[in-house]
């Protein structure tokens, strides 16, 4: 993986004037029609551009990105070498990017063949032997060249997703090649410790069942390869995910083990039921240890039915971007999320509710915004969350969702769209247009919103914005004159110490 032939190319002008004719890369050209950047965060360095407002990135592991203007990206070259050897070799590459090794020598030839004809009058013949040998670039056939660019194009997520830098959404695929769904990458520890499991393998029984996440993944792997002989380890399993309170699992465990209807494994599942208020509460239709196998075996069936099942592509995709979080997989979570929060801004009919499709129903903006704050990715979380906060009713909604959403824009240095945003919240307060507020001044609601109003005048203040922050402060005062008491009470030594802070700035200054 190297730069070699890039180097070349900008030492050398009467080169780098062939590699952009006839073969579209422009060192001159290095310049994006808009900001981008890599969902991952990594670095992403523009090193030439085509015709078409296209740009050619180098990212930090060397793989180039091609990005084009209207809207596509994808890794075409494991380094830019090899780009050029796709750029140089195939100079009709973006016209072969539904090729693929599948499609055989024959296709393929015929297809690089027929685009060719039509450039036949640049003299590509002439230039690209010429090129290769100065650039020192192997000379490979068009089916070697497709077979490195499909590679390529394969790698594109989740790693090296590119998205607009202002407004957040993602760059769509240069290719439409089928990718492995989700479950498939996240289930792969879940399935090896399923089979150690199953081979009886003592060591693989205590590290699995102790470990929250393999738990997890090996109870999932179970649901979706179900086998006479797992009774037992799945008892071992379900002894352990009572320990992580009421969870999926833990109800998944349950009825796994309940689809073998022996009544012997009544008490255990009431044991289980009985860990904590919780399991009590989320275990509560489970038959009662008096009851007889074939009753728990039609209980786990009604369960497997709604809720769980044998083909993870029925699962919500929440369980598989959760499970891919907790192994670590951070990048292809977050290329799953901000692909799913893409599709709804583009098309808000997804949130229909299934029963009344007239009524939207906003709450998987919720969860996406609180799964990206588990990922550590605010900017992302308040995307969901702004989208999720236009889209409520009433004023205690419309209200509780602009504070969460004040709350990121603090925490990603947007002060004055947060400073904006509580504007708008105090105008609901003050006009709601509906009953649904009419006790926010003594309950929880009323403190967290004075409360964020003091974070964010101490923000501005260490900001170094003092009128700002005495504005906001002003306004922080007026809702804490407004609580109840003991909701006053509650708030008083954060304002004090922020008036604190406020005037330590106006000192200074």
């Amino acid at each position: 993986m190297t730069d070699h032939a890039l180097r070349l190319l900008r030492q050398d002008a009467l080169l780098a004037e062939l590699a952009v004719f006839p073969f579209d890369f422009d060192l001159d050209r290095a310049d994006h029609v808009e900001p981008v950047r890599l969902a991952s965060g990594g670095p992403l360095r523009p090193v030439a551009g085509d015709g078409t407002g296209g740009t050619y990135f180098v990212c930090a592991d060397g793989s180039v990105l091609y990005a084009d203007s209207e809207g596509s990206a994808g890794i075409i070259g494991s380094s830019v070498d090899e780009a050029l050897e796709i750029v140089i070799g195939l100079p009709g590459w973006r016209d072969h990017v539904d090729l693929s090794p599948a499609d055989g020598p024959e296709r393929i030839t015929a297809r690089v063949a027929e685009a060719e004809e039509v450039r036949e009058d640049y003299g590509i013949d002439e230039a690209r032997p010429e090129l290769r040998a100065a650039l020192g670039l192997p000379e490979r056939s068009p089916v070697e060249l497709i077979g490195m660019l499909h590679t390529a194009l394969l790698r594109t997520e989740p790693d090296f997703l590119l998205l607009n830098a202002e407004e957040g959404c993602a760059y769509s695929l240069l290719d439409r090649h089928p990718r492995r769904p989700l479950w498939e990458p996240v289930l792969v520890q879940g399935r090896a410790d399923l089979a150690a499991l199953r081979a009886g393998d003592r060591t693989a029984w205590d590290a699995t069942a102790s470990d929250p996440v393999r738990r997890r993944l090996a109870l999932r792997a179970a649901q979706f390869d179900r086998a006479d002989g797992d009774l037992e380890l799945l008892r071992h399993l379900i002894r352990h995910e009572a320990e992580s309170s009421m969870t999926d699992e833990l109800r998944l465990a349950a009825v796994l083990v309940g689809l073998h209807g022996h009544a012997e494994d009544l008490t255990l599942l009431d044991e289980v039921r009985d860990t904590d208020f919780d399991t009590m509460c989320g275990l509560s239709e489970m038959p009662g240890p008096d009851a007889d196998g074939a009753a728990l075996r039609e209980w786990a069936r009604g369960l497997d039915e709604s809720l769980f099942g044998t083909d993870p592509s029925d699962e919500p995709p929440s369980t598989w971007t959760e499970l891919a979080a907790d192994q670590g997989l951070v990048e292809l979570a977050r290329t799953a999320l901000i692909r799913r929060l893409d599709e709804i801004e583009l098309d808000q009919s997804r949130l229909r509710r299934p029963g009344a499709p007239k009524v939207l129903d906003p709450s998987p903006l919720r969860t996406l915004a609180r799964e990206f704050e588990q990922l550590g990715d605010r900017v992302q979380a308040l995307r969901a969350q702004r989208l999720y906060a236009a889209l409520q009713d009433t004023a205690w909604d419309r209200v509780s969702a602009r504070l969460t959403q004040a709350r990121l824009e603090r925490e990603t240095d947007q002060l004055p769209q947060a400073g904006r945003t509580l504007a708008a919240l105090r105008d609901i307060l003050a006009d709601p247009a509906d009953d649904s507020l009419r006790h926010w001044r003594g309950v929880n609601l009323g403190c967290f919103i004075a409360q964020e109003h003091y974070a964010l005048t101490r923000a501005l203040a260490d900001a170094d914005l003092p009128e700002e922050a005495r504005a906001t402060l002003t306004a922080a005062e007026e809702i804490r004159g407004e609580l109840s008491g003991a909701a006053a009470t509650a708030v008083r030594e954060l304002a004090v110490e922020v008036a604190e802070r406020v005037e330590d700035s106006r000192d200074l200054g």
